[in-house]
């Protein structure tokens, strides 16, 4: 921890279910955004024991498995905007022109009232930073989102308590003609009772998509307490018809906010409630169901659970993990962190951190973590099925010299096998302990990771290709900062290979992974492995596909027994297609 940085801790929860997705601090008011093949998650941040709604920055969480969520901090606040002096409230990410477009309602300083400013960014995690040093639209209301139409053109909408849009040009930052009032009209969006002045259920917070040719408008109604409903219109300027109930009213909020996408061959529903300690209406969480599209496209009706979505594959220990990776945590906060990213700290005695669906395969032998501490350390126990369940092994972190002093621990594991979810508990004396970065795990006999630079952070270091160029990517990254593109392909057999031969063993399994992803299209991978022995080459196919979003990263993994009769002479691990010669993204790969 930086002595800079403290925060009020939540209260410890002893709940080991996956909903709120976060714990460390309070967020409200979702927006995800699909991009690349993992979900990225756009929230405002209640501070704690708020008694309005107290919100000075905006958050982003992203997740390829939909139940371990990775904490990238604060790239924007109000802070970005010098114009505005309050109230960060909810806002929404579109992607377009190779860049990220942030909107959100502030204050403005200059009239008091409630205006529309956009920031950008180059990556999904910011930093962002005003596009115009001004209001986009300023008329007092809020909760901007944003529709790209598959025409090409963007729309704006917003409001409370009336709902508007404008026609955005392709900069995404100025639009063309003026704001369009739309018509709340109790058939549009259904009858309110008791209340006059607003004879419709339309309240707020607009999410406004398009799915197999319906436009869909998904909004919270009639405060309060606020439950969701939503509209659906041919066209993305209406008519809008009411078409019912999303989620009722429940969760300990009286406020509720809505985000939708479809990811992974699912669909997903985003909102928030006050589901954790000290929750309420103004310090609030957010959480996710899955849920399945009636067949004539409807919504069904969906309620908060504490259980939230099953998880999408499992979670591959053999490759660098970030210690702000969690499905759920208890008592730690986390914070940005001298070596780039975020950590985990605040940590005391009895705190844990849980991941879900880690895939130990035959085994892991050692477990490493990245570690720091101001005070005298303390220990990491490795534990698998909750937070007091089976210890598999314990690393001793003594006392580094300072928060942000790191070094490196290592200690043995043994029996972490199959599939379980794993549990990091802290132990120690009293008052904060240590910090964590990142964490990993090596396995079986091999004594880890047989690929060297396997998460591609060295850049081509270690990687040859049959065919074409290799070069390290920075602007398209699995996990980390970079991948291992190799460009120039002209036949599918060539790819990106390591030569293997010292480090195998006869007879002996292995488990693979490697996350794969084309340049255009979806990738037809495949990892293999070829083996010369006495003269004679087999191939042997490692890994079967299993698609994680079709125009993102795909995960290859599984695992093989290797034998071969008479001297090995040359075993090579390589990667190709099985047809087509698009460019060929790999990222965190492992063979052990």
């Amino acid at each position: 921890m930086s002595v800079l940085c403290l925060m009020t801790l939540l209260p410890a929860t002893a709940a080991k279910a996956d909903n709120p997705i976060v714990q460390t601090i309070y967020t409200a008011d979702p927006a995800p955004l699909v991009h690349n093949g993992r979900v990225y998650l756009y929230t405002g941040h209640d501070e704690d024991s708020s008694t309005y709604f107290t919100m000075r920055d905006w958050r982003v969480y992203s997740s390829t498995d939909m139940a371990n969520w990775t904490d990238h901090g604060s790239p924007m606040s109000l802070a970005t905007f010098a114009w505005a002096d309050a109230n960060a409230w909810a806002g929404h990410v579109a992607y377009r022109n190779s860049k990220f477009y942030w909107y959100v309602p502030v204050r403005n300083r200059a009239t008091g009232g409630m205006a529309i400013g956009v920031a950008v960014g180059d990556s999904p995690t910011g930093p962002f930073r005003d596009a115009l040093g001004r209001p986009l639209v300023e008329n007092s209301e809020i909760d901007p989102n944003v529709l790209i139409d598959d025409n090409g053109q963007a729309y704006l909408y917003w409001g409370n308590p009336r709902l508007w849009y404008v026609r955005l040009n392709t900069d995404m930052i100025s639009y063309s003609g003026g704001l369009t009032q739309i018509p709340l009209t109790t058939a549009g969006f259904g009858t309110r009772n008791g209340n006059a002045g607003r004879p419709t259920l339309y309240e707020e917070g607009p999410w406004v998509f398009k799915r197999n040719g319906l436009y869909y408008n998904v909004f919270a109604a009639e405060c309060c307490s606020e439950f969701i409903g939503y509209s659906t219109a041919p066209s993305a300027t209406g008519p809008w018809t009411y078409r019912g109930t999303v989620m009722p009213r429940q969760g300990g909020s009286f406020t509720n906010h809505a985000g939708i996408i479809d990811y992974a061959g699912g669909s997903y529903f985003f909102y928030h409630n006050g589901a954790l300690p000290g929750g309420g209406g103004y310090t609030r969480s957010v959480s996710v169901e899955k849920f399945t599209y009636n067949g004539d496209g409807t919504i069904p009706a969906i309620n908060m659970t504490t259980a939230g979505p099953p998880q999408v594959g499992t979670l591959d220990p053999f490759v660098r993990q970030e210690a702000e990776t969690s499905a759920w945590s208890s008592g730690v906060e986390t914070e940005a962190s001298s070596e780039g990213g975020m950590n985990v700290g605040f940590i005391e005695n009895g705190d844990y951190v849980k991941v879900k669906g880690v895939a130990f395969g035959n085994g892991a032998t050692t477990f490493t973590a990245r570690v720091a501490s101001g005070a005298g350390g303390g220990r990491i126990e490795v534990r698998l099925g909750s937070a007091t369940g089976t210890l598999v092994g314990t690393c001793t972190v003594n006392g580094t010299g300072g928060w942000q002093s790191w070094t490196t621990v290592t200690c043995p594991v043994s029996g972490a096998t199959g599939t379980r979810d794993l549990y990091l508990r802290f132990a120690g004396g009293g008052g904060y302990l240590f910090n964590v970065n990142w964490w990993q795990f090596a396995g079986g006999g091999s004594g880890g990771n047989l690929l060297s630079n396997g998460t591609m952070e060295d850049g081509t270091t270690g990687w040859t290709s049959s065919g074409g160029t290799l070069s390290a990517a920075t602007n398209v990254a699995h996990g980390g900062s970079r991948s291992l593109l190799n460009s120039g392909r002209t036949a599918a057999w060539q790819g990106p290979h390591q030569n293997v031969t010292a480090q195998l063993t006869n007879g002996r399994s292995y488990t693979t992974s490697v996350w794969v992803r084309s340049q255009s299209g979806t990738p037809s991978a495949k990892a293999t492995l070829t083996l010369t022995a006495s003269g004679t080459t087999s191939y042997l196919q490692l890994t079967p596909a299993q698609t994680v979003n079709a125009n993102g990263w795909t995960q290859l993994t599984g695992a093989a027994t290797l034998s071969w009769t008479g001297t090995l002479t040359s075993a090579s691990f390589y990667v190709e297609t099985a047809a087509g010669t698009d460019g060929l993204y790999l990222d965190d790969a492992s063979f052990q």
